[in-house]
């Protein structure tokens, strides 16, 4: 016997002396994993910033080397054609054109001009504007499409040569959809020009040697005073708009046709990250970051824009930060190793003096425990004992407070009742005396009448004595179903001298047959003390015209919930903060207990439901219960 407890004292000291120890243990390593992990992938991170930070830097000289020999060749590409315009008001063909416009003759001569300029120049188109903006010959003349007769006074390029300078301009045609860049310049003087000479370029040509360059990985785009790209090494970026335009901007633009209404959709370049050298990192729909450089373009509101693609940079960054990672690893393995080692000579040194010290401790400790364990058990039987007596007593004291409760409501309801057994007993008295009366006369069928009269008040006194004598009689034992209807038939009968007393209209919408899981008499007690609080309400000051009394039932998740409605004045703020609250009541004194919520809120928690209160909003109060739907057995039981 002695031995058994000792066995386990010593287990239970051994767990609790070393629990505390072990999770240390167990903790250490995780959290030394944890940080080694984490200086790891700070070195990985640092490694590969600075390496992708480093190729990118060098990316961008390579570019910007790019950018610059692209744009002096584009510039020159350009300005090879800035002197023809300049021609056309020299020739005195074309000034003898601008001066007899209607002579067939000078406008043939001003045609087979312009056609030799063109192939000369090797430009697309060259044509003559009238100070109005007509024209008046082109290189195209034999040409369906040619320009001959067309209205280009809305063209930018018309204005600024009518304004006496240098037009420069980049649109699609309005004939033949064809893109191309316009120069323009004033004939005759500068402050009142008498024309306008315009040659059309066409920039194929340099689109088709930005795409011809066999740069791997590397795109061209050039973009006009709007941000819409005119140029480009991928064809189908060509008239995309860099940034999302204004309604305004948009409007302006497709009433000037520059480019023939076409969309002008956004090129969807995300930015991912600003450089420090000014350069951007963007993505095209969600793609791989893309390095984004930018130069104007020299004499024009153009800008030339370089995107190149970073994977090989983001390879080298991503190879040295698994180095930078692989060389951390090993140097924070050394020093780790280093450490355990260290704590290893110490532990085994600090082990050998505690294995002393507690081997000297370990008697004592099991005899203490020993001790300590039997007093707390024989403390704990005694814990138990006492709260089994406790429980016990609580369950007594609730019944007799339910019992109580109950005969309270019939102290309430013995004058009523009185009032409905002396009525039948005057009555039998009288009816007793005439039948004797009417059998001395020989009138046996008034006497038979008169005995027929008095079974039935008989009969209605033991419906009283008897629905009395349930309602008061104790609850049995276990948990059987309820019919709602018969339970509130019951109750309204019970209280029926008070309703016939206080005469309310009474709403009634209970679905026959609905039953719960409550005791019936408990539930019929429930029933009882809510209806007959909304009769006390509906009679009480303050009331809110003819006495109304309403009874609803509805079934919803697996519930039953009646609704006992009022027409009183309705439950006031503290009413609501104290209304389950043993002995508060709202009633005059000596007219209640204050148990009756209490005692229905118990019964109806005993049986898995609840009961609430609330206002309605039109006037009253409203007692809520809620009980499960009883189960077919349980509904058969009832029955």
């Amino acid at each position: 016997m002695t031995g058994q407890p000792s066995s386990s004292g010593l287990s239970a000291g051994a767990s609790a002396s070393t629990e505390p120890v072990r999770r240390p243990r167990l903790f250490a390593p995780a959290l030394a994993m944890v940080v080694l992990a984490a200086l790891i992938g700070v070195a990985s991170w640092l490694g590969y910033r600075l390496s992708y930070d480093t190729a990118l830097t060098r990316q961008a000289e390579r570019g910007q080397v790019q950018m610059r020999l692209y744009t002096q060749a584009l510039a020159s590409e350009l300005a090879r054609y800035d002197h023809v315009p300049g021609l056309l008001s020299l020739d005195e063909r074309i000034e003898a054109l601008l001066a007899h416009p209607r002579d067939a003759a000078r406008v043939a001569a001003a045609n087979a001009y312009l056609v030799a300029l063109n192939a000369r120049a090797g430009t697309r188109v060259v044509y003559v504007l009238d100070a109005h903006g007509n024209v008046l010959a082109a290189s195209n003349w034999q040409r369906p499409d040619s320009y001959l007769g067309e209205d280009l006074s809305f063209r930018p390029y018309f204005h600024a040569a009518m304004e006496g300078q240098l037009g420069r301009f980049y649109g699609v045609g309005t004939t033949r959809s064809e893109s191309g860049y316009y120069l323009s310049a004033p004939i005759g003087p500068r402050d009142s020009p008498i024309g306008v000479a315009v040659v059309k370029i066409g920039l194929e040509a340099v689109e088709q040697h930005w795409q011809g360059t066999g740069i791997p990985d590397m795109q061209m785009l050039l973009a006009d005073e709007n941000g819409v790209v005119i140029l480009a090494s991928e064809p189908s970026w060509r008239l995309l708009a860099l940034k999302p335009m204004s309604d305004e901007q948009r409007q302006r633009l497709i009433h000037s046709l520059q480019y023939n209404r076409a969309p002008l959709a956004p090129l969807a370049f995300q930015p991912v990250r600003k450089l420090r050298n000014g350069d951007t990192l963007v993505s095209l729909r969600g793609g791989p970051p893309m390095l984004a450089q930018s130069a104007a373009l020299p004499g024009t509101d153009w800008h030339l824009e370089l995107l190149s693609n970073t994977m090989q940079a983001r390879v080298a960054a991503l190879n040295t930060a698994a180095l930078s990672g692989v060389v951390a690893a090993f140097v924070l393995l050394l020093g780790a190793a280093w450490n355990v080692r260290r704590r290893i000579i110490g532990e085994r040194l600090a082990a050998r003096a505690a294995l002393e010290a507690a081997n000297s401790e370990l008697e004592r400790k099991v005899a203490e425990r020993t001790a300590d364990l039997s007093q707390a058990n024989a403390q704990l039987q005694a814990e138990v004992a006492e709260r089994t007596r406790t429980e016990a007593v609580l369950r007594q004291t609730q019944d007799g407070l339910l019992q109580a409760g109950k005969l309270a409501t019939v102290g309430q309801m013995s004058t009523g009742i009185a009032h409905e057994l002396n009525q039948p007993l005057a009555a039998l008295r009288t009816l007793s005396g005439n039948t004797q009366k009417f059998l001395e006369r020989g009138d046996y069928e008034t006497a038979r009448t008169n005995l027929s009269t008095i079974i039935g008040l008989v009969e209605r006194m033991g419906r009283i004595t008897g629905a009395l004598k349930s309602f008061a009689r104790k609850p049995g034992n276990g948990r059987r179903g309820a019919r709602l209807d018969e339970a509130v038939d019951n109750a309204l009968f019970l209280l029926d001298t008070r309703v016939q007393a206080l005469q309310p209209d009474i709403v009634r919408d209970i679905e026959p047959g609905l039953a719960v899981v409550c005791e019936p008499n408990r539930l019929e007690q429930v029933l009882v003390n809510l209806i007959g609080n909304a009769l006390d309400a509906s009679e009480s000051p303050g009331a809110q015209g003819t006495p109304r009394l309403e009874l609803r039932a509805t079934v919803s998740g697996g519930k039953a919930h009646l609704t006992v409605r009022d027409s009183g004045p309705g439950l006031s703020e503290d009413a609501f903060a104290r209304l389950f609250e043993p002995f508060f009541t709202t009633k005059p004194a000596g007219q209640g207990l204050g148990l009756g919520l209490t005692l229905s809120a118990g019964i109806l928690n005993e049986y898995g439901g609840s009961l609430r209160a609330s206002n309605h909003p039109d006037g009253g109060a409203c007692f809520t219960l809620t009980l499960p739907l009883a189960e077919p057995e349980a509904e058969a039981n009832s029955a």
